[in-house]
């Protein structure tokens, strides 16, 4: 029986966030909108967007070229305003869900770690306003949660024109996961790749390969 417990568990779809993609569109440093690139068969957006599907009940994609992306089956929106990267992903996304919090991810990660999300989840408990991954003292701030109470210290940064995302976790109780926490599920260093040159990419490609 518990065994059968712990199975469903980690089957069960959560239905009290929401899982958030950010596909900002074309990247001056790759050359092309890196959403659409392949990895074996499949694009990006359409394995993020499955292995999203797995986790959370409601799935949405924050993008500003929603023409684009119109033939996926899940809610799309369109950024607010252009031009302000991320930090303006995240303010869209959580503008847009309907849940209290949501799980934020970026478009170009390829690898998700399923049980590593589900922790995350997890400790989010109505303590803290962002749950975030802190490995080598880097953030990794585009595989995090965050709720609701953030929107007001990042409409701030907006309006001042400060657009890096980790400068408003100084205004809200923020719970790190840290690299002892994260290595019980998966290796730290290969835990957020994502894909900014097609350097990177091959290199992506060759690890998921091996």
């Amino acid at each position: 029986m518990v065994i059968m417990k712990e199975k469903s568990e980690h089957n069960k779809l959560y239905d009290h966030l929401t899982g958030v993609i950010l596909a900002g569109g074309s990247s001056k440093r790759y050359g092309k909108n890196k959403a659409f690139l392949k990895i074996g068969s499949a694009r990006l957006i359409d394995s993020i967007i499955q292995e999203m599907k797995t986790i959370f009940k409601r799935v949405i994609l924050i993008t500003n070229e929603k023409k684009k992306y119109e033939y996926l089956e899940i809610p799309i929106f369109e950024d607010y305003a252009k031009g302000l990267g991320p930090l303006g992903g995240i303010y869209t996304g959580l503008m847009c869900m309907s849940d209290r919090a949501g799980f934020f991810v970026a478009c170009d990660m390829p690898r998700i770690n399923r049980q590593l999300v589900r922790y995350m989840v997890d400790i989010n408990k109505d303590r803290y306003a962002a749950v975030v991954p802190l490995v080598a003292s880097e953030v990794e701030p585009l595989h995090a949660i965050y709720t609701k109470s953030c929107m007001k210290p990042i409409r701030r940064l907006i309006e001042s024109h400060h657009y890096q995302v980790r400068l408003f976790y100084d205004y809200i109780p923020v719970r790190y996961v840290r690299e002892e926490e994260i290595r019980k599920f998966c290796c730290p260093s290969k835990a957020f790749l994502n894909i900014n040159t097609p350097d990177e990419f091959a290199k992506i490609q060759s690890l998921i390969k091996a």
